[in-house]
């Protein structure tokens, strides 16, 4: 089925539009000034399915891509584009929306990125063929890359998603039926990733107590980590206003008391008790370091932590500002703990 680009089936949402002509096609141009809004098609819902969206993007820095499964405008899969990094490996991107965060700080690598040359300056099209906990997007029937879906499938609208100063959409066409996927690869376990923890509601950065842990008054939800261990944060609690920190708790069983190494990983911003008392702070975001310094979550803080026999309270205070709230944890040597 075919939705014309100025149909009156588009749902435009926060999204300004007008009708326009480029590059030869009748289409429209949409915008924004703030954030990535969508723009669905409002009488129709999937689970599974095939769509394709032509478009054609500036050559400057923007996120224009397509969404799908969109629950509300804080739920939904994702896939976009960087105009501006064309041909790095990070010109495309699929990650999940929780809680209206879109978290490629924590999904990115292998079957998240890919370096493709996108066609800047002429119609392109975006293809996703989803299906179960799989998708698959390509662009101009180009290599695909595979998606091992990280939300829960539940049906729900596919459309656009702005992210750009200036874009433009031909048309968008879609298909109701269940595609042929391939299924994404597992997901390895981690040796040694501490996989339950609880999570505290969300409170500002400002009432963290850097040397005494305080955890009165606080609500508390189980959540496992992935496989991998990483634990997205999202999806427990949305950040709102100067709510931007939680705790994760988790208990970490030891038959000898002695020194482990613990390394860690976080997004943004975390804070390290154990027993209650701070043994680390590191600082993550999004060019903290450098211009270039993305912020993406990864094994690359090591901390050595003195266990004492039996049950050890480990609480990481992860802090966020945007591109994904999230926090991992692993022993590499484990034999002798439980957690």
């Amino acid at each position: 089925m075919h939705v014309e680009a100025c149909s009156e089936r588009w749902d435009f949402g926060e999204a300004r539009h007008e009708p326009a002509e480029h590059l030869g096609r009748r289409c429209m141009r949409l915008s924004t000034h703030e954030g990535a809004p969508l723009v669905t098609v409002r009488d129709l819902t999937l689970e599974d399915g095939t769509f394709e969206v032509e478009l054609a993007v500036p050559p400057r820095r923007s996120f224009p891509g397509v969404a799908w499964r969109i629950l509300d405008e804080e739920s939904f899969e994702s896939f976009f584009v960087r105009p501006h990094q064309n041909g790095n490996p990070d010109a495309i991107q699929y990650t999940p929306v929780f809680n209206g965060m879109s978290s490629w700080q924590l999904y990115h690598g292998e079957g998240f990125w890919n370096a493709v040359e996108l066609p800047v300056g002429a119609w392109f099209t975006i293809r996703v063929a989803f299906a179960g906990a799989a998708a698959e997007v390509s662009i101009d029937g180009g290599p695909v890359l595979g998606c091992a879906l990280r939300r829960s499938p539940a049906a729900g609208r596919i459309g656009v998603q702005v992210g750009a100063e200036e874009l433009w959409v031909a048309g968008l066409e879609y298909a109701e039926t269940r595609p042929r996927v391939s299924a994404p690869a597992p997901v390895e376990p981690t040796p040694g990733a501490v996989r339950t923890w609880l999570v505290s509601d969300p409170f500002p950065a400002s009432a963290l107590d850097p040397v005494r842990l305080d955890l009165g008054g606080r609500t508390w939800a189980r959540f496992e980590a992935e496989p991998d261990g990483l634990l997205d944060l999202a999806r427990a609690n949305p950040r709102r206003g100067d709510r931007d920190t939680v705790f994760a708790r988790a208990v970490i069983r030891s038959e000898h008391a002695g020194v482990r190494a613990l390394e860690l990983g976080f997004s943004d911003r975390a804070l390290v008790y154990l027993g209650g008392r701070a043994l680390f702070r590191g600082d993550d975001a999004y060019r903290s370091r450098d211009y270039r310094f993305l912020g993406s979550i990864g094994w690359y803080d090591t901390l050595y932590v003195p266990l004492e026999a039996g049950d050890n309270e480990l609480v990481v205070a992860v802090s966020e500002d945007f591109g994904g709230w999230g926090v991992q944890a692993r022993f590499p040597e484990a034999s002798g703990l439980a957690f």
